[in-house]
């Protein structure tokens, strides 16, 4: 059979990619810390914002600033940050705290905001033993501290620092993102036990994120219409808004693959409408299936089926790669990609398998 050719003729306007598998299934199937984190909301108004910060100060926790403008240390500062402007969102709260803490605090925390230099700074950033992406992460945070220092007014108005700093190779990428071929997915999913095998069908022909499929609830399904509603994502094993905004979309979902969920809902334990759709009987249905238990799951079925390392991100760059094969329009696979730029969706997954390259340069 031309996978190709079916994933084509299943391409639809209303954007769903569905691959035919011959599994033997009931159904044909298809592809297309605590702590701080209370007081670190950004939504909270003024007020109770520098409330927040008072309180804590006032309980001799924090170091206190020295008198004029740039006399704060950057302890300080990130103390203030956190009361007043950090992420809401749970797994981006939780990379700032640890870069804050592993990195930025330990060598300059002591320092005055006003004599720290991009040069020392963008040296310390070469030195490091990170990732260059993970880098450019760092350079981000100590820039958005410089930012909200001359906002609340300890720290002059001007240029910030930062923005002098290079932060090289940081679009180097390190490793390459997996792609799996049709075969390489159909073997997978001989290996995979339900509802680990629903689940990857949800992502490779949704293109959605592990953390979105985990956060479905049986109510996201509209059963008349054929569509799911991304409204949410699960971030170790916390409820958390998507990952942007642009990625809380309905999504158009095949008849088979709709079938299939049917076919769960019915074996399932929980089976409400608030019920998770992926619901871990260990956790007595209160949440979904953890990360780490949904990727050892994986990597064991990607073992048995001889296609070696897997992640579960895998999963989104082979259905950007399988809608590239069909030849879907560029602007088509931006939105089923849920992008919010083309960049992103020619840049981050831009990967081709070298048979679709050669074909296209024939």
């Amino acid at each position: 059979m031309d996978v190709v050719a079916c994933i084509q003729s299943r391409l639809k306007p209303g954007g769903v990619l569905v691959l035919a598998s011959s599994v033997a299934r009931p159904t044909q199937l298809m592809v297309p810390t605590r702590g701080l984190h209370d007081a670190m909301v950004s939504t909270r108004s003024a007020p109770e914002a520098a409330q927040a910060f008072d309180s804590v100060g006032s309980s001799g926790l924090l170091p206190r600033k020295a008198s004029g403008p740039g006399g704060y240390t950057m302890k300080a500062l990130v103390a203030r940050y956190q009361a007043e402007r950090f992420p809401v969102r749970h797994d981006t709260a939780q990379m700032y705290r640890s870069w804050l803490r592993n990195h930025i605090l330990p060598k300059w925390g002591d320092q005055l905001l006003s004599a720290i230099q991009p040069q020392p700074v963008e040296l310390w950033l070469r030195g490091l033993a990170l990732a260059p992406k993970s880098k450019t992460h760092v350079r981000s945070i100590m820039h958005s501290l410089f930012e909200f220092a001359m906002f609340a007014g300890v720290l002059e108005l001007g240029r910030n620092p930062i923005s002098l700093v290079r932060s090289i190779g940081a679009t180097q990428k390190v490793r390459q993102a997996r792609n799996l071929t049709v075969e390489q997915f159909q073997a997978l999913l001989k290996e995979l036990p339900e509802p680990f095998d629903t689940l990857a069908l949800c992502c490779a022909t949704m293109g959605l994120r592990i953390s979105e499929a985990l956060g479905l609830r049986w109510g996201d399904v509209d059963w008349l219409g054929s569509q799911i509603n991304v409204e949410r994502a699960i971030v170790a094993q916390h409820v958390d808004a998507t990952k942007t905004r642009g990625s809380k979309k309905t999504i158009g979902i095949s008849r088979e693959l709709l079938e299939r969920l049917r076919l769960w809902k019915q074996s399932s334990q929980f089976a409400g409408e608030t019920d998770w759709v992926f619901a871990s009987p260990m956790k007595i249905g209160r949440l979904p299936y953890s990360y780490a238990g949904v990727r050892q799951t994986l990597q064991r079925a990607a073992d048995a089926a001889g296609i070696g390392k897997l992640t579960t991100h895998a999963f989104r760059h082979s259905f950007r790669t399988w809608l590239n094969q069909t030849g879907a329009p560029i602007a088509t696979q931006q939105r089923l990609m849920r992008h919010s730029s083309l960049a992103m969706t020619m840049d981050t997954y831009g990967t081709t398998f070298d048979s679709g390259l050669t074909a296209a340069s024939s």
